[in-house]
């Protein structure tokens, strides 16, 4: 009797000391994404990003991307603000309007590397445009831009504002949309995911894109001709969110080793990967022979001229929200010029 006490007592310790070692998982968190897990956005900033949440909290925070993404790109921001997704991430520019303050780091010539422009753009939402509350309903996790759009064409290569009147090319909304309109292009706005179909069926002429998605999106064979804009024509910007009340349900100190592993870090992640990941396309597109040439100071005038009112236009509907639109600018180009 007094022998199965023990083994009781020795088995009971055993089990009790199992609890205690074991990790605890406070949540498996579900992430939702509109591109396939191969996409560098995924495989290269997304994935690692999850990964330092999980080994930053010793896996009491655990992401999982899930097998298929939940909706259209533009529906992400509701999608994680219902709790359907717990985590996910679009680009500003798929809510045309929603977000006027990101349009801001989107204009032209703002600068050759993703990972500056996505720190810069990090430091300035803090500074200037958290108070506007545009992210408001979700919890900002981080930002980002990929690297300088390109003019991607099917049938020649563009050299003047003239090329390029009339041509239809597939543009991804907010600034893009309007400096492509403002030099005579006809925007066609699809996903991504649409891009190789209408081009390769001739339904658009041409895109605007950094050099990573040329390869990303298999179309190296059906835009073999590309124009380089120094500094950049436009930078798409990103957003990755959580659910509120997802948040709030970590302790205090796994939210805090969240935001240390978020922010300006994720900023700096997914920029250096966007930076990678253009070299990568860059090279793809010169190995199949493609035609790359960079846009002339001619050519650069005709699109400074063009696009001249987007700056001013900007500041003004940044005011408009409380902003300071022109500190919020110099701020970031300061940032931006700073960065190393």
């Amino acid at each position: 009797m007094k022998k199965c006490k023990l083994a009781l007592i020795v088995t009971s310790i055993y089990l009790l000391m199992l609890v205690i070692s074991s990790p605890v998982i406070a949540k498996q968190l579900n992430f939702s994404s509109w591109l396939p897990p191969s996409h560098p956005i995924v495989a290269d900033m997304m994935l690692p990003w999850m990964d330092n949440i999980r080994k930053a909290t010793d896996g009491r925070v655990d992401i999982k991307l899930l097998a298929k993404g939940l909706g259209h790109p533009k529906s992400y921001f509701e999608i994680v603000k219902n709790g359907m997704a717990d985590v996910g991430y679009t680009c500003n520019a798929y809510s045309p309007g929603r977000f006027k303050l990101s349009e801001g780091v989107e204009l032209p010539f703002l600068g050759n590397s993703a990972e500056a422009n996505s720190v810069a753009y990090w430091r300035t939402y803090k500074k200037y445009f958290e108070k506007a509350g545009e992210y408001r309903g979700v919890k900002l996790m981080g930002v980002m831009t990929h690297g300088p759009g390109a003019i991607h064409n099917t049938k020649k290569i563009i050299q003047s504002a003239e090329d390029l009147k009339g041509l239809k090319f597939r543009v991804p909304g907010g600034i893009a949309a309007k400096i492509a309109a403002n030099l005579g292009i006809v925007g066609i706005q699809k996903p991504a995911s649409q891009i190789y179909e209408i081009l390769s069926r001739g339904v658009a002429d041409g895109v605007v894109l950094p050099l990573e998605s040329i390869k990303s999106f298999n179309i190296i064979k059906v835009v073999p001709y590309t124009t380089l804009i120094p500094d950049g024509l436009y930078n798409v910007s990103f957003y990755l969110v959580m659910n509120k009340e997802t948040f709030a349900g970590f302790s205090a100190a796994d939210q805090k080793a969240v935001m240390a592993e978020s922010g300006e870090a994720f900023a700096k992640l997914a920029g250096k990967a966007w930076d990678a990941a253009d070299q990568v396309g860059l090279t793809a597109m010169k190995a199949n022979g493609n035609t790359i040439e960079t846009a002339s100071p001619a050519f650069i005038a005709q699109i400074k001229a063009a696009t001249k009112g987007l700056e001013a236009d900007w500041i003004k509907s940044a005011n408009a929200k409380g902003v300071d639109g022109a500190a919020a600018l110099k701020f970031f180009r300061d940032q931006v010029k700073s960065y190393k």
